[in-house]
């Protein structure tokens, strides 16, 4: 009787491919929330700044 489910060494390789994938996405996003985070620091700062500099 065939297995239907195929080699299993073939399951394995996909799920591995499939969490690298998973893994890069996720590195990715935390790659944009610390420049949006950083973005947004040096924005306050040159608020402040211009606050500081610009008061009576």
């Amino acid at each position: 009787m065939p297995d239907d489910h195929g080699d299993p060494g073939d399951l394995d390789d996909e799920s591995d491919r499939r969490h690298l994938a998973l893994e890069k996405k996720r590195e990715r996003f935390v790659w944009y929330y610390l420049a949006y985070f950083l973005f947004g620091i040096h924005i306050v700062a040159f608020v402040m700044i211009y606050a500081v500099t610009h008061a009576k």
